[in-house]
C-alpha cells in the first residue's frame, strides 16, 4: 500500500532522515519506534506532503506521490491524525465528522457505523470540540479519516497523555480499522502499547531505520527496547 524508498529529509542544513525505506501493507499496522528527535514525525509529514525538503521516493498503491500536494494526497486516500489531533474546537462532534469530503465512497464509513464503533462519540455527537476529553478527541480524529474513506492512516502518538483504559480502547479501535483493510503507519514511543497493536516495527535511531522486527521479535526484546529508548 505505502512504499517509502531511500527517503532523506532536512530542516535547513540539518539532516533528520537518511535513506529510510519501509512499507505498509493493506490491513497492517506498522510502527515507527524511536526516541524523541529520531525523525518519526518528520517521516509522517513527508508522507503527507507537509515537509518538502526531501529526497527519495514515496508511493501509494504504486502511485508516485512526489508531486502531489497534501490536499491531493488526502484525496488519494491518506488520512492524517497529528499528535495535536486537529479537532475543530468550534464545531460539534458530528460537524467534525461530516465537514471533510468523502474521498472514497466504497471505503467511507457511514456516520452511524462510526457511532457504533465509537459509542463515546455517539453520546457526545452534539458536543463542541472544546468539551471533549483527550481520549474523545483522539477517537474523533481517527473517526474523521474513516468517514472520509482513507485507505492509509498516519497516526502520531495516539496514546500520549491518555489514561490506560483509553489507550486500551484506542488499541482495539486500531485493530478494528485494519479488519476493514485500512493500513496504519503508527508513530509510537510507548513500546508496550505498540506491541499490542502492530504487526511489524521499524526502529528509528538518528534518522535511520536500524532494525525491522516482526511483533514476536519485538515482544521478546521489549525490555531491551525500553532501555534503548530511555523509557
Amino acid at each position: 500500500m505505502l512504499e517509502v524508498t531511500c527517503l532523506s529529509a532536512w530542516y535547513g542544513e540539518a539532516q533528520v532522515l537518511t535513506d529510510v525505506s519501509l512499507a505498509v501493507h493493506e490491513g497492517e499496522v506498522a510502527t515507527l519506534v524511536g526516541r524523541n528527535g529520531a525523525g518519526k514525525t518528520t517521516l509522517l509529514r513527508c508522507v503527507m506532503g507537509l515537509h518538502r525538503s526531501l529526497e527519495g521516493q514515496l508511493r501509494l498503491d504504486e502511485r508516485d506521490l512526489d508531486r502531489l500536494s497534501p490536499n491531493a494526497r488526502a484525496r488519494a486516500g491518506i488520512g492524517w491524525v497529528p499528535d495535536d489531533r486537529g479537532i475543530y474546537a468550534s464545531l460539534t462532534v458530528e460537524e467534525n465528522l461530516t465537514l471533510p469530503p468523502v474521498v472514497s465512497a466504497d471505503r467511507a464509513w457511514p456516520v452511524e457505523q462510526i457511532y457504533e464503533a465509537f459509542p463515546a462519540l455517539a453520546d457526545r455527537r452534539a458536543s463542541m470540540g472544546t468539551q471533549l476529553s483527550g481520549g474523545e478527541q483522539q477517537m474523533l480524529a481517527m473517526a474523521r479519516v474513516l468517514r472520509m474513506g482513507s485507505s492509509l492512516l498516519l497516526l502520531d502518538e495516539p496514546s500520549e497523555g491518555l489514561a490506560p483504559v483509553i489507550v486500551q480502547r484506542i488499541g482495539e479501535i486500531i485493530r478494528q480499522i485494519t479488519d476493514h483493510g485500512v493500513g496504519v503507519l503508527l508513530v509510537e514511543q510507548n513500546v508496550t502499547f505498540a506491541a499490542t497493536v502492530a504487526d511489524r516495527h521499524y526502529l528509528l535511531a538518528q534518522g535511520r531505520v536500524v532494525e525491522q522486527l516482526d511483533n514476536a521479535q519485538f515482544q521478546a526484546r521489549e525490555h531491551e527496547l525500553l532501555e534503548h529508548l530511555g523509557i
